[in-house]
């Protein structure tokens, strides 16, 4: 195969989820010598963020989105070492974690999938995350952004918790807070305080560029 049609493969698997093809293109890839940056942003990111137009327009739904998702994190795998030995240029650092008292990590997952292929350096946490590791990790990391996911209507306080912890432990100012999860609103983020809230993985790659590029600009000007 060409440099082209591993290219081209490699978008068209991504699209459809076939892990196993995506994987088999990323080697043969590499075998020719072809650039990691090349397989990133000429193929993978094109791929993902065309399966989030189709999500967008109702033409995917949230397994497409699974799916695709996965095929390209196993291409990830293979390239994220070789990208840090190239100095690739990350859009910025995303700590993201499931707040205390909720296990559920789908969502949290697919989206950390999607910033990834974006561009974004991600730090998970996983989930059951107290208010003070998250203190903790943001002191440890100094993420641009960190996002509080919450799937239960219960465990939807904590992202106020969270905050408020950031407050006491003076660095609130210095990251973006954003929250989401299948009971969050825009209503509920505004009133917790939050800076930013996305309904779906493809819309917090969106607002997660969005909230960076208009903190960047502030602090430049």
């Amino acid at each position: 195969m060409t440099p082209e049609e591993i290219l081209q493969g490699l978008y068209d698997e991504t699209l459809v989820g076939n892990a196993p093809r995506v994987l088999e293109l990323t080697h043969e890839a590499l075998g020719l010598g072809m650039e990691p940056q090349s397989l990133l942003f000429d193929a993978l990111i094109p791929s993902l963020e065309e399966v989030g137009a189709r999500f967008e327009r109702g033409d995917f739904f949230v397994p497409e989105m699974l799916i695709a998702g996965r095929a390209m994190a196993g291409s990830m795998e293979v390239l994220r070492p070789l990208l840090a030995e190239t100095g690739v240029e990350t859009v910025g650092k995303f700590l993201m974690g499931t707040v205390k008292g909720d296990v559920h990590d789908i969502g949290k997952n697919l989206v950390n999938i999607m910033l990834e292929g974006a561009g974004f350096e991600v730090i998970d946490l996983g989930v059951q995350v107290a208010p003070e590791k998250f203190v903790e990790k943001i002191q440890e990391h100094q993420p641009d952004i960190v996002g509080f996911s919450a799937f239960l209507t219960t465990t939807m306080p904590m992202f106020k918790a969270n905050i408020n912890a950031l407050q006491k432990a003076g660095i609130r100012d210095q990251v973006i807070v954003m929250v989401g999860g299948a009971p969050v609103t825009q209503e509920y983020a505004d009133a917790v305080g939050a800076d930013g809230y996305a309904p779906d993985a493809s819309a917090t790659v969106k607002k997660a560029k969005d909230l960076l590029r208009r903190k960047r600009s502030l602090v430049s000007a």
